[in-house]
């Protein structure tokens, strides 16, 4: 899965709205990053493949992280 300057845009959104449990169920998640939720489920998976231990929590009605954690996407120097 090429990453686009796009994709990572809409997954540093992803994380942003899973670590704050505001993502709302998959249709409204999909529709919050313009995407369709087969889209979606792709994106999820390929955090998951990363390593995200995300989970769907039916009460919040929220993707959330199972542990406290998220990504970080930027360039950081080496000592």
């Amino acid at each position: 899965f090429p990453m686009l300057r796009y994709d990572l845009h809409r997954l540093k959104s992803m994380d942003r709205l899973i670590r704050i449990k505001g993502t709302g169920t998959p249709q409204y998640f999909a529709k919050k990053l313009a995407v369709s939720e087969r889209t979606l489920y792709e994106y999820l998976a390929y955090m998951k493949d990363l390593g995200a231990p995300i989970e769907y929590d039916k009460c919040r009605q929220s993707y959330c992280y199972k542990m406290q954690g998220g990504f970080n996407f930027s360039f950081q120097e080496l000592p």
